[in-house]
């Protein structure tokens, strides 16, 4: 259209979502992601609204995006269980090790910054955490544990996998992640050995 500016939405919204994901919400002013967008002020409220919604659209993408990875390396969970979630939690390892990525998990450091959220937002954070708790329940249960050791290991597996985004930040090593990986897994296929 002649005289007016046109952009790519999806390409904006994934330099604010790495804007977010890299600085948190709180220290992300709109200047920040007008700076990441290359959009104005106007441009970004007009076309993808203000801050607490733009971040809305953000966590959502990146809940989306990383879900749906997640939802396909626990789809062999009732064959494979052990695998699956050896698969789930590559997922997190390749993500942490994308160098074109920032350290850490949105959702994460989103759920840690609750105090300074808008009740909207802490509340989609809050959500998607539970929505990891019950895909991995979910994968658990097909892979025929029991309720009681399918919720217990659903509960630790996501506090595991939401603490490798938090010692990544901080500058654990690869290997050391991959040790606490190996070290869930390895109590996983003892109680997956023990239910057969």
């Amino acid at each position: 259209m002649a005289g007016k500016k046109q952009f790519d939405i999806a390409a904006a919204l994934d330099a604010a979502m790495i804007q977010f994901w890299r600085a948190g919400y709180a220290d992300t002013s709109v200047d920040d992601l007008s700076r990441a967008t290359g959009l104005n002020r106007s441009s970004i409220y007009s076309s993808l609204g203000d801050k607490d919604t733009l971040f809305m659209r953000c966590l959502e993408r990146y809940t989306r995006r990383y879900g749906d990875k997640y939802d396909a390396a626990l789809s062999c969970a009732a064959d494979r269980p052990l695998a699956a979630a050896r698969a789930f939690f590559d997922i997190t390892l390749e993500r942490i090790a994308d160098p074109g990525l920032p350290d850490g998990c949105l959702v994460a450091q989103t759920v840690m910054a609750t105090p300074v959220l808008s009740a909207s937002v802490a509340a989609r954070a809050r959500e998607a955490i539970g929505f990891q708790h019950a895909r991995l329940r979910a994968a658990l249960k097909a892979g025929r544990l029991d309720d009681e050791a399918a919720e217990s290991f659903a509960t630790h597996l996501a506090a595991v996998n939401q603490s490798l985004a938090v010692m990544s930040r901080a500058g654990t090593s690869a290997e050391q992640l991959r040790v606490i990986v190996d070290v869930t897994l390895d109590a996983l296929a003892r109680t997956l050995g023990a239910s057969e």
